[in-house]
């Protein structure tokens, strides 16, 4: 049986490049970059290489580029680090009410400690009330955080334009974007944007688990979270995890090697997915339409089939989607996301999520569809019964 795998905005298969290149540094290059001998020095080159690549892909500078464990992590760093060190100037941070858990919770925490959070709405299909937002944006505003593509529906922030709206009515607050879904599907220039901050996953773009890296401006101030040894200009320290950094770099240079040519085709996957879809009975797909939305991903309401059973009946054909967020499914909680949205409690329980890469076939579209309107119509009759 050959496997179809539709969840890569969970994770995505190393590429062979990124692979080979930890493989080399953990075996050969396995030095120290904090040491003072050629050892050392060799790790260091792989770590300033995939900065270099980084920044060049950014137009930022190498040094505004910092290695954490992933996204997570560097979420909390932009959000926590950055509220702490700016609580002089204000007390209020602006998000949105479908954020990936990286960024709520660590939100959840400042409310906690007394900053006033507030999530701007969004309508049925996941677009911000940019006139909402343009009210809370006042002079207390010290943090603004903005998930670019929202990881369970593909819905795409406005980024540019909250920027500008950012520089007009609080020109001091920071600005963080989560970019975890977006890097390697869109061209992001931060200083385009005017964003101050930006995270990005390794494990999303076909690089190696447990990396990540944060953007931070040389204007934006931010306290560390880890302290130490004082790496990475003591704002992250910790011996760098350099295999993983070195496989990063690889994979984040060949994100945007042929990136017209990848989103092109992820883009055909999904609209092929949706016209498939749509001519299905009891089919509700979340999100926006065409070209509004992100390339690589389709979530679908299947109404009464549950997002597990279905789920598991795709494995059982070697086909591989997503009930819910990866990061939050175990909690077998409620879908921020298509909660902010208004979608019915119905749509919420059967709701699952098939996410492209560039490695995607057209044929495990159709495969996948073929499947869906053998198991749907079962499934259907074996729940009622």
């Amino acid at each position: 049986m050959r496997e179809i795998y539709l969840d890569n905005s969970s994770t995505t298969r190393v590429s062979p490049a990124a692979a080979e290149t930890v493989m080399r540094v953990m075996t050969e290059d396995y030095g120290n970059p904090s040491s003072l001998h050629q050892k050392g020095f060799d790790a260091e080159k792989y770590i300033k290489a995939s900065a270099r690549s980084i920044a060049k892909a950014l137009k930022v500078s190498e040094g505004e580029i910092y290695f954490t464990s992933g996204g997570t992590e560097a979420n909390n760093w932009a959000l926590i680090g950055g509220a702490l060190a700016n609580r002089r100037a204000g007390n209020k941070i602006i998000t949105t009410k479908m954020e990936h858990p990286a960024v709520s919770e660590p939100l959840r925490y400042l409310a906690g400690e007394g900053f006033e959070v507030v999530g701007i709405d969004v309508d049925s299909q996941g677009r911000l009330d940019l006139a909402q937002l343009e009210r809370e944006l006042d002079g207390d505003v010290i943090l603004i955080s903005m998930m670019y593509v929202n990881n369970e529906i593909g819905a795409v922030t406005p980024v540019h334009e909250i920027g500008k709206m950012k520089r007009q009515l609080c020109p001091n607050a920071l600005y963080h974007i989560d970019a975890i879904q977006a890097f390697g599907k869109y061209r992001i220039y931060p200083r385009e944007i005017g964003a101050d901050m930006l995270s990005v996953s390794g494990h999303k773009l076909h690089g190696p688990k447990g990396t990540g890296f944060l953007y931070k401006s040389e204007r934006a101030k931010v306290l560390p979270l880890i302290l130490g040894g004082g790496q990475q200009s003591g704002l992250r320290s910790g011996t760098e995890n350099v295999p993983g950094i070195a496989g990063l770099g690889v994979a984040c240079e060949e994100a945007y090697r042929d990136l017209d040519a990848s989103v092109a085709h992820m883009r055909s996957l999904r609209e092929r997915m949706c016209e498939g879809l749509s001519g299905m009975e009891g089919v509700v797909i979340h999100g926006m339409p065409g070209d509004e939305g992100a390339p690589h991903i389709v979530n679908a309401a299947f109404i009464g089939v549950g997002s597990e059973v279905l789920q598991h009946a795709l494995e059982d054909r070697g086909i591989y989607v997503s009930a819910g967020s990866a990061c939050s499914s175990h909690k077998r909680a409620g879908s921020p996301t298509l909660t902010a949205i208004g979608a019915p409690k119905e749509e919420m329980s059967s709701s699952i999520r098939m996410s492209f890469s560039a490695l995607n076939t057209v044929e495990e579209v159709d495969q996948t569809l073929e499947a869906l309107r053998e198991i749907l119509p079962m499934l259907r009759r074996y729940i009622r019964r």
